[in-house]
């Protein structure tokens, strides 16, 4: 029997590596020591050499199945964890490590105060922030000072939402954010590295939709792009952006403008209109020219946030816990940024509300889920000019629309930073407005106060919401509400 074995082998075939069944091995192995014991063992898998040989099929299985999940992963479409890491190497990628959320923050005090590196403060969802450098506050009262969330991940924080200090400093008595902070991220999932390997490939060719796509999506702090091309000879407009004959488009979300704009001169066909709201101009360094290099105009759009709002509707239970409203946009905004290995919210994209139905169920057996919904900037309930102080919007005139309680208000186009109608700005109830010019209560005021200007409210009643071509899909924490219904 020596160099023999009854146990059958894995095979190579054109559709993959094939194991043999783990009762097939068995009963290969059972065959062998039979053999060797002169062929008149008891087969009784109750015996001795019944449990040796349901031991060594086991073996055997085991090593077939953790050599087919090594084959496996040699193909990118299947990698993971450290083969997947090595992969990318070739292509000289590193998978994004998590990274928290982070935020410039306004410290208030006296003159001359010290706010050191490693001091706390509190956000409204309960999550720390510490600094990471030093700031001295200065004759007008305030340090803008960078904090980190001690949480690492997407986590929210919106405008107004950094305002409790925790680390008590003698001289130092308040603390806020006036912009979003840039929302931190887990570690990359395993389809975003591969999107992002695919894409650095299609990067190093030229003359391609792909081309340009896989460079521009390589560049640093690019969130999102999008491109497509007019190959017709007349003009064309898509989400309002006018495309000429033969013109190249594309969208970005992030990014500095110079890396940008050569990330496409570098991979786009030459001779090619461009269509966009920004110009940059590059030069042609590799070309073998003596200076001054030549230099070209490249035209790109930068995309347009498009503000969402979701509503999750879930039957009231004594099983809700109450940070149902927490966990809730958690989850939303994981699916929302693809880190459940799920599709993202993109340009040009379409979002469906059910994308988010398996995120919310999946927090535990307390969630009865009626409905999520949708909202967006694009088909605002109404639109309208108004004036915020303290919680009271007094509206002078409509645009378009009617106002009503529950709707979701943002400014059109902020007069500067430091007066912003805060994200998750709801109306509570009616004052002498019903609909139209008046007053209206709202669920929190924004500091400082605002004087009149274009202004808009949303509502999600929506199942899918249209991404355009020329915006960026955009949801914060505090535009995810949740609403507890009695069961029918």
């Amino acid at each position: 029997m020596s160099g023999t074995t009854s146990v059958p082998r894995p095979r190579w075939t054109d559709t993959g590596f094939l194991l043999p069944t783990e009762q097939d091995i068995l009963k290969g192995v059972r065959a062998d020591l039979n053999a060797c014991f002169g062929g008149a063992l008891n087969p009784a898998l109750e015996t001795p050499q019944g449990q040796l040989a349901t031991t060594e099929a086991a073996i055997i299985s085991d090593k077939n199945d953790q050599f087919l999940l090594l084959t496996q992963n040699v193909d990118p479409a299947y990698s993971q964890g450290r083969m997947q890491d090595g992969i990318g190497r070739i292509y000289f990628l590193t998978r994004y490590p998590a990274l928290p959320t982070t935020v410039q923050a306004t410290c208030i005090g006296l003159q001359g105060v010290v706010i050191p590196v490693g001091v706390m403060a509190l956000a409204k969802d309960g999550n720390f922030y510490t600094s990471t450098a030093q700031g001295v506050i200065g004759a007008d009262g305030t340090a803008t000072v960078p904090f980190e969330c001690n949480v690492m991940g997407p986590i929210s924080c919106p405008t107004g939402s950094l305002n409790r200090v925790y680390n008590v400093i003698p001289g130092w008595d308040a603390i806020i954010n006036n912009a979003d902070g840039v929302v931190g991220q887990d570690v990359e999932t395993r389809a975003q590295f591969e999107r992002r390997r695919f894409n650095s490939v299609a990067g190093n060719s030229a003359g391609m939709l792909a081309s340009v796509l896989g460079a521009v999506l390589n560049v640093n702090d690019v969130l999102d792009a999008y491109v497509t091309e007019n190959f017709t000879s007349a003009a064309v407009t898509l989400d309002g952006v006018t495309l000429q004959p033969h013109s190249l488009y594309v969208c970005v979300s992030g990014g500095l403008a110079n890396d940008i704009a050569n990330a496409i001169f570098t991979r786009k066909a030459p001779g090619c209109n461009m269509a966009g709201n920004t110009t940059v101009t590059v030069y042609d360094t590799n070309g073998g020219y003596s200076p001054p290099a030549p230099s070209y105009p490249i035209t790109y759009q930068n995309a347009v946030p498009q503000i969402f709002v979701m509503l999750v509707t879930l039957i009231n239970s004594v099983q809700v816990p109450q940070d149902a409203l927490i966990q809730v946009q958690n989850v939303v905004l994981n699916a929302w940024s693809g880190a459940d290995g799920g599709s993202r919210a993109r340009i040009g994209s379409t979002v469906f509300a059910s994308r988010y139905y398996a995120a919310v169920a999946g927090l535990g057996p307390w969630v009865q889920l009626v409905s999520i919904k949708l909202g967006s900037s694009v088909a605002p309930a109404a639109q309208f000019t108004a004036a915020i102080s303290g919680t009271v919007m007094t509206v002078s005139a409509m645009t378009a629309g009617a106002i009503a309680i529950g709707q979701t208000v943002a400014a059109t186009a902020p007069v500067d930073s430091a007066h912003v109608v805060m994200d998750g700005t709801r109306i509570v109830s009616l004052g002498t407005g019903t609909g139209g010019v008046g007053t209206y209560n709202l669920n929190m005021a924004p500091t400082p106060a605002i004087t009149s200007e274009a202004m808009f409210s949303m509502i999600p009643t929506l199942d899918d919401v249209a991404v355009g071509v020329a915006h960026a899909p955009v949801l914060s924490a505090a535009n995810i509400s949740i609403a507890l219904v009695s069961a029918p």
